[in-house]
């Protein structure tokens, strides 16, 4: 099912959830939301007498901040800061945006619960009548952001904020995450992925003997890697390509090795819809039906996700 609207349900809160929430179009099929939101934002509970937000934020999990940014007109976050945690044996991000004040450094280790700032309305579209906290739960894509945003984005602006920069974090349902943990406090990360995620494309990539970064952090992605660490080295040779099973929004749920070889990557919608694909994929894939191709946002993407790490060739 698509992102139909539901009787009863609040505009204003419907677009502060995760998930395709956003930009009303209505289609022969019906009424969807084709704008995606990686995360959730929560509204403040007190403010001053100006209406400025007054909630202190709080880091989800222990973990060592990473990454902070200050500054407010170089990122739709504005004013954000990005925490690590090891979960199992594989990193995550969270971020916290439209910060008012942040209250600690790179470096610093924080447990659950400790003060890192303030809420805010920093960045791009956010007013004081509109603050809130934007709350994300990351991996992320590739330690050789730099590279990548070098070859397709380095027209477009500088990368300001290096391997934390938000094209490089790819954000799962939080609030659901929270809920299925009050269900299953042992609750796994793969876990939830099989639990949750519904595979909606998968491309097949051309490789060159080595495995996408992105395993280095998450080898739980793909089965064949099952009982390999990274702290292992390389592992074995792995084949001619790869493909890699996608939500529809462009998050990255499986990885498999395939002896085929390829030229170029190759697409195939196992949701297919007559609805056109670019509202229902975050704008990665055009056409509908059985008409359909990656677009150039959606090569990009394939890139940065299938792109090895230079030290891990």
């Amino acid at each position: 099912t698509y992102r139909q609207e539901r009787p009863g349900e609040q505009p204003g809160w419907t677009a502060g959830k995760y998930g395709f929430v956003r930009n009303v179009r209505r289609t022969s099929s019906g009424v969807i939301y084709s704008r995606f939101h990686e995360g959730i934002d929560i509204r403040p509970l007190r403010r001053t007498r100006r209406g400025d937000p007054l909630d202190e934020i709080g880091a989800i999990a222990e973990g060592e901040v990473v990454y902070v940014n200050n500054g407010t007109g170089r990122s739709n976050y504005g004013r954000y800061i990005v925490i690590e945690h090891q979960w199992g044996e594989s990193p995550y991000y969270s971020l916290y945006a439209h910060l008012g004040r942040v209250s600690v450094e790179v470096g610093d280790w924080v447990d659950q619960g400790n003060v890192i700032g303030v809420m805010g309305y920093s960045g791009r579209g956010v007013n004081r009548s509109r603050a809130h906290l934007h709350l994300e739960v990351n991996l992320m894509l590739n330690e050789s952001f730099d590279d990548w945003y070098h070859d397709h984005l380095r027209d477009a602006a500088p990368n300001y904020h290096g391997i934390f920069n938000g094209i490089n974090l790819t954000g799962v349902d939080i609030a659901q995450l929270y809920l299925k943990l009050q269900e299953n406090p042992s609750l796994t990360m793969p876990e939830f992925f099989q639990e949750t995620e519904t595979p909606f494309f998968e491309v097949k990539v051309p490789v060159d003997a080595a495995i996408p970064n992105m395993l280095w952090r998450y080898p739980w992605l793909c089965p064949e890697l099952d009982g390999w660490r990274p702290d292992y080295g390389t592992p074995f040779e792995m084949g001619n390509s790869w493909k890699i099973t996608f939500a529809a929004s462009g998050l990255p749920i499986k990885f498999e090795p395939l002896d085929e070889v390829l030229d170029e990557p190759e697409l195939n919608v196992l949701q297919r819809s007559n609805i056109p694909y670019r509202y229902l994929t975050n704008g990665l894939v055009r056409g509908r039906g059985n008409d359909f191709s990656l677009t150039t946002s959606g090569l990009r993407r394939i890139d940065l996700i299938s792109r090895p790490s230079p030290n891990h060739r």
